[in-house]
């Protein structure tokens, strides 16, 4: 098990020991974009994790957020592409066919990237019906690390939210996540 972080424009600071991957918050809608990107980042890459970056999805003109996602954040080829799917600060929500769309729409933008899914347990078990997680799912269940209770093919947990959302990635080593990210 691999251990990892995310992190969001909340973060000015984050430690990078003992931390093998990084996600980052690139952008949300069509209209935000995280400030502290790239240098969290190029902290990252400095510190030789795996990174990957996420959006944000809103509900509607999806084919628009996933041109503004792959043309805003920072990432190179080989870096992770996630979706993050729950509810808006308004209460909203893409449905089923906008994340889906998402997804593959991504991964047709950038091909050589994985392209994952971001949920919590109560998306994934109440709102998700067509269980399309592109290359992979990344679900926050606040359980213990590495045994989020889903019944899927999961690659990525998120299990704490105190005091920063840590992650656990279900690779052998830092060198196995590596190759399975260039796909």
């Amino acid at each position: 098990m691999l251990h990892g972080i995310d992190v969001s424009s909340h973060q000015s600071s984050f430690d990078t020991d003992g931390v093998d991957f990084v996600f980052v918050k690139a952008t949300e809608g069509r209209s935000y974009i995280n400030p502290r990107q790239s240098a969290q980042a190029g902290k990252a890459r400095k510190a030789g994790c795996v990174l990957g970056f996420y959006h944000f999805l809103w509900p509607g003109n999806i084919a628009a957020q996933a041109r503004y996602f792959v043309e805003e954040c920072a990432s190179e080829e080989g870096d992770l592409l996630a979706v993050d799917w729950e509810n808006t600060g308004d209460g909203t929500r893409a449905t089923n066919a906008e994340k889906d769309r998402f997804l593959r729409e991504v991964k047709r933008l950038r091909p050589t990237h994985r392209v994952l899914l971001y949920c919590n347990r109560q998306f994934w078990l109440n709102h998700d019906t067509t269980s399309y997680a592109g290359d992979g799912l990344w679900i926050a269940d606040y359980v213990t690390a590495g045994k989020p209770r889903i019944k899927a093919k999961w690659r990525f947990h998120q299990y704490t939210d105190t005091p920063l959302d840590k992650n656990v990635g279900a690779f052998a080593d830092k060198a196995a996540l590596r190759k399975w990210a260039r796909p």
